[in-house]
């Protein structure tokens, strides 16, 4: 997930060795976020803003800086690539180590691939998937799992996970498949069965498929990114992608529910509305300050713009041809999460004991941008909602991801709140998942 997309612009970086050209200074970060972001002029360059946060892991004994109050802490260390969590009912929780599957290789040397993998090496995103479900398990409360064990193995990149009573669910890129769960498991053996596809492919530009399960029970809905920036590899490669789709427990059958969101991961339900929200990568290469990544309820039906326009009706004039009767329709997102953040966690506070003030509120996991100057993301942010919406400028609650060099220890993934009510965080750089409790 480290937002790279565009086959033209990576030959162009390939071709320069990687320098970073970047474009006029930023505005003020802050502009891009909440509910009316600044959406500056679109900016065209020769070269695209190449900033890449090179990876200097965590220090033995070093942690992150959480906000006043609060306490960090390593729940689990030395995992492979963390990237989403399941909290289960008897409080252990489902980490999934994954990464993108391997793309089938070309013959002769593609100039492309190569800038690619040299820019992802230097992110820390290259290492192999270990296609694994990990189960972590604090059995005596002490804020550290003692227990660390495969769960669930030979998956396909996997990602989302949902319980609904005795079946555990597990989207992987290419489907969704169910496991039977027997509380206090510590391992599956049992083997996959497979409930619906998913749009994978050859391309598979968002290999991540995330996934949760209606109030009911009676169905899931899965998050699935587009195959491209802003559809430069055709529409018919967006095919059931870029939105979320809804499928059916009972018969495996799907349909769209939501679309024209570029890539769509966290997903959650509103506490207080019980409307679906989701966390948006939004698209590149127009401007170290557009496009901003968002947060928004999900509407049945809704169409969000992309790629034909961005942040409700303002067009994106790459896009050819134009769709004039789909822009019309575009859907303003509710809350803006600043301009290549990468936001990719999202969870919904529940929990007990923090403060009040956080309660119904949402946490984002920013993975951090690769394409900014100066980078932005690389954090855990706090929105304050009251009746069900957000109400107030986002809040720093986890931050130090970056060093004084600039350099990654770690990355924002997916947050999760566990049985206590503290906030989990995993870092697929750091190979962490961090626990941050209130101080006492």
């Amino acid at each position: 997930m480290s937002r790279l997309r565009h086959p033209a612009a990576l030959t162009v970086i390939a071709l320069t060795a990687l320098a970073a050209c970047s474009q006029s200074e930023s505005q003020n970060a802050a502009a891009g976020y909440g509910p009316d972001p600044a959406l500056p002029a679109p900016t065209k360059t020769l070269l695209p803003t190449v900033k890449v946060s090179p990876v200097n892991r965590w220090a033995n004994g070093a942690t992150p800086i959480a906000a006043q109050g609060f306490r960090v802490q390593a729940f689990a260390s030395g995992l492979d690539h963390p990237r989403w969590m399941l909290v289960l009912p008897n409080g252990d929780v489902l980490v999934a180590e994954s990464n993108r599957p391997p793309k089938a290789k070309k013959k002769g040397f593609d100039i492309r691939v190569w800038a690619e993998n040299q820019i992802m090496g230097k992110a820390g995103a290259t290492v192999p998937s270990a296609n694994r479900i990990t189960l972590l398990r604090d059995a005596d409360g002490d804020g550290v799992a003692e227990v660390k064990t495969p769960f669930l193995t030979g998956l396909n990149s996997p990602f989302g996970m949902a319980l609904v009573g005795e079946t555990l669910y597990v989207a992987n890129t290419d489907a969704v498949v169910a496991f039977p769960y027997v509380a206090g498991a510590t391992s599956i053996a049992a083997p996959a069965r497979k409930i619906a596809d998913l749009p994978a492919g050859p391309i598979n530009h968002h290999w991540t498929k995330s996934l949760i399960a209606s109030p009911d029970g009676t169905k899931l809905y899965a998050g699935v990114g587009s195959n491209s920036n802003v559809g430069e590899n055709g529409m018919a490669a967006e095919e059931r992608r870029a939105g979320i789709l809804e499928v059916d427990i009972a018969t495996g059958a799907s349909r769209v529910y939501a679309s024209g969101i570029r890539n769509p991961v966290g997903v959650g339900w509103n506490p207080v509305t019980g409307q679906l929200w989701t966390a948006v990568n939004e698209r590149d290469e127009i401007g170290n300050d557009l496009v901003p990544d968002y947060m928004t309820s999900v509407q049945d039906g809704g169409f969000y713009g992309w790629p034909y326009s961005y942040y409700g009706q303002t067009v994106d004039t790459r896009v050819k041809p134009p769709r004039p009767d789909l822009v019309a329709k575009a859907i303003k997102p509710d809350y803006a999460l600043g301009a290549h953040t990468a936001s990719l966690g999202l969870t919904f506070y529940e929990g007990a004991t923090f403060p009040e003030r956080y309660r119904g509120g949402v946490f984002i996991g920013q993975h951090g941008s690769w394409n900014r100057k100066p980078q932005s993301g690389y954090k855990v942010v706090f929105i304050p909602f009251q009746n069900g919406k957000p109400a107030g400028p986002p809040e720093d609650f986890l931050t130090g991801f970056l060093n004084a060099k600039g350099e990654a220890q770690g990355r924002p993934v997916g947050v999760n709140i566990d049985k206590t009510g503290a906030l989990l965080l995993a870092d697929d750089v750091g190979n962490v998942i961090w626990r941050v409790s209130a101080a006492r």
